[in-house]
């Protein structure tokens, strides 16, 4: 696909994002042509605009229906409104006084997403996960008329998408196929930053334990069938618990992580590697620092990616992130896992091929091409084929949970 939506890379894989969610209703394809053609080359500033413009035209319309008794209007609208807010904070960090707009706008995306969930059949149940002294929170979603103990699937989000995602990519199709779904935020993810100041860790299977822990406790939860799926920087996450977390009958990665500091060095380029490896580090800021003041865009973007970290020196926060490093515990991965490996992965390239290679099974490794119109990170624009893949597979795996696998599921790619 050669056609770009806007200039901004960024922008350009929001959204394709925002229309690949129509397949699960989180979008309007005609909402996000209309509002993709006036942002075309469009900054921060009117990204933000505009999609803050739409989400409230949305909701707005999403309300009325609700006072008028339109249920089912009502709860598609708060849903598509969420996400077009979702969409417009990615260009946040862009804007004049970023975050007085940020402590605006995150609330009115979570109050649509709360809307939506609550209009849902049944109403989802918000859930508070025991952490650590605090709680994470997160929601708990169950098809219609489901009653007794139900296979559950943990959707682990990414570095910095908002729920709404979490729920089209990976909630949605769970759902429609007879799960239950947790959808949370972890430490560094949405409200737990931006409304608690929680900064990311890289031994997640202090995050997902808890989780587990918290379902394993519920009787509307079958233990025997708890499922893992993360996107995005989550394919760093779900290996990384995996690791240690042994109570999981199936899990995907989508796509497979092993370093996530390898998305950094993929975009900063050779010559700041080298001088990041030379160890001069002060060197390594100012010239950074010089780029990043010469480019909005990308020091926008920058700031946007190293929130979740807390961390404002360029050198120590990409020592931070090196840290993530999931080939050292690899091997101790037991948990069957599937790992897309889509063309043109842009943040993470060929990393889901080396995860692959270091697990010792069970593992399967599932190919998505751009002939098929489903290349890209994350698949934005092949969703009906994510779904027929993956979900295929994972019913298999809860089917057999409990039961050894045979031989040939230990090393599988599939096209």
């Amino acid at each position: 696909m050669t056609h770009r939506f806007s200039e901004n890379v960024q922008f350009d894989y929001e959204i394709r994002l925002a229309l690949g969610s129509a397949w699960r209703q989180g979008a309007d394809p005609g909402e996000v042509l209309a509002t993709a053609a006036a942002v075309a080359d469009a900054d921060g500033q009117r990204w933000f605009d505009a999609w803050v413009g739409l989400g409230r035209a949305v909701r707005e319309r999403a309300d009325r229906a609700a006072a008028k008794g339109h249920t089912v209007s009502a709860r598609d609208g708060w849903l598509r409104a969420a996400g077009y807010f979702g969409t417009a904070l990615v260009g946040v960090d862009a804007v004049a006084d970023p975050g007085k707009r940020l402590a605006e706008v995150f609330p009115e995306h979570r109050a649509c997403f709360d809307r939506f969930l609550r209009a849902w059949d049944p109403p989802a149940e918000p859930v508070a996960v025991p952490y650590e002294g605090t709680t994470l929170p997160g929601y708990l979603v169950g098809p219609p008329g489901a009653t007794g103990p139900l296979p559950t699937l943990i959707a682990n989000n990414g570095s910095d998408g908002p729920v709404s995602s979490a729920w089209t990519l990976l909630g949605a199709p769970a759902v429609a196929r007879g799960y239950r779904v947790l959808l949370f935020d972890g430490p560094g993810q949405q409200s737990t930053l931006f409304e608690r100041g929680m900064n990311f860790r890289p031994d997640w299977e202090n995050v997902v334990t808890p989780v587990v822990d918290f379902l394993r406790s519920r009787p509307d939860v079958d233990a025997r069938r708890i499922v893992l799926a993360g996107i995005s920087q989550a394919g760093y996450w779900v290996p990384r618990a995996l690791a240690f977390e042994h109570r999981i009958a199936a899990a995907v990665a989508d796509p497979g992580v092993v370093r996530v500091v390898d998305s950094w060095w993929h975009n900063l380029g050779p010559e700041l590697r080298e001088l990041w490896e030379s160890g001069d580090r002060e060197a390594f800021d100012g010239f950074l620092g010089e780029g990043l003041s010469q480019d909005p865009a990308l020091a926008a973007t920058w700031r946007w990616r190293a929130k979740p970290y807390g961390i404002e020196s360029p050198s120590d926060l990409l020592a931070e992130v090196s840290r993530y490093d999931v080939a050292p515990v690899a091997g101790r991965i037991t948990t069957p896992l599937l790992i897309t490996d889509p063309d043109g992965e842009h943040f993470w390239p060929g990393a889901s091929r080396e995860l692959f290679d270091l697990l010792p099974g069970p593992k399967h490794l599932v190919r998505f091409t751009e002939e098929e119109g489903a290349h890209l990170h994350c698949e934005p624009l092949g969703r009906a084929l994510f779904e027929q893949r993956v979900f295929d597979w994972l019913e298999a795996r809860v089917a057999a949970a409990g039961a050894p696998l045979s031989p040939n599921d230990h090393s599988r790619v599939t096209h």
